[in-house]
């Protein structure tokens, strides 16, 4: 079996092994499956779960798509061959509580010939409320699925996840972090493909049983309308940052890639208010302080 193709088998486990834990984990709805062809090559199996009884509206996609890769692409990688080959798993999660936090994830793998190919990826979370005891818990697990691999990952990636999960115009963090990383290979990682491999499915395999606890600590909170609409205004940079800057988001659509798994990444509702500002002294005020690169979780 070629490389590729095993990452992308591996990835096409970690989908179902996700896939089957949410739905534990919500207690209620299922994940309805839509499989697709790329015209170019390749395609993808899109889940997504909607009306659920903790999940409003999430998905869960993976994608092994290949082709010509495009003019802006090609120079936006710094690369001269037009041929390409991608695989990935990547998740966004809504939930209806507005304690339970936004969560996203992806990994992924991209190759273009033997000397040119790279592992990405991260995981990172956007509470509407920050819960600075949720957000240790979340970190700390991070670092144990780093600190397995090399002991610089951890700190090197929750920075690159502060300063890329960073909404520019607001000046303000999309949420608490995480790690995110690209183009690891043996050059800059002193680790071997496999290993990095093995890295990335390490990402992979913390969502679970890092989210359902997440999922158990606050789902059964009580909340009002006014909970609501914040969450809503949440959401709302929320999409801002994915259309605006995300990476993946851009990959998609100058690739020619499907548009609904895309766009799955969107709230299922939000809202913009003008001149929206917390109150004084109100979590909502202590959520945005908490928005900010630099903070150490752990």
């Amino acid at each position: 079996m070629m490389f590729k193709d095993k990452v992308a088998e591996a990835y096409k486990q970690i989908q179902d092994s996700i896939c089957r834990g949410l739905e534990i984990a919500d207690g209620e709805a299922h994940f309805e499956e839509e499989l697709w062809q790329r015209e170019g090559g390749g395609g993808g199996r899109t889940r997504v779960m909607q009306h659920g009884k903790v999940i409003e509206k999430g998905g869960v996609n993976f994608s092994a798509v290949y082709g010509k890769l495009p003019e802006v692409v090609q120079k936006s990688f710094k690369v001269d061959n037009d041929e390409f080959f991608a695989t990935g798993v990547s998740i966004v999660i809504h939930p209806e509580n507005p304690f339970v936090p936004i969560i996203h994830m992806n990994i992924r793998y991209f190759e273009m010939d033997e000397q040119t190919r790279w592992f990405g990826g991260g995981i990172d979370l956007t509470p509407h409320y920050v819960i600075p005891t949720d957000v240790r818990f979340f970190h700390y697990h991070l670092k144990q699925a780093c600190d397995q691999f090399k002991a610089d990952f951890y700190p090197r990636f929750k920075k690159l996840a502060d300063d890329y999960f960073f909404i520019k115009h607001r000046d303000e963090t999309r949420g608490v972090g995480g790690i995110f990383y690209d183009r690891l290979k043996p050059e800059n990682t002193e680790l071997s493909y496999d290993q990095l491999l093995d890295f990335s499915l390490a990402v992979g395999n913390t969502f679970v049983p890092v989210y359902s606890e997440l999922i158990d600590r606050n789902k059964d909170k009580e909340y009002d309308d006014f909970n609501k609409e914040w969450q809503y205004l949440r959401r709302s940079r929320y999409a801002e940052f994915n259309l605006v800057y995300d990476s993946g988001t851009k990959f998609g659509l100058e690739t020619n890639g499907r548009i609904e798994s895309i766009l799955m990444s969107l709230p299922p509702t939000a809202k913009w208010k003008y001149n929206a500002q917390p109150l004084p002294n109100t979590e909502e005020e202590n959520t945005i302080n908490l928005l900010k690169k630099g903070i150490d979780w752990i």
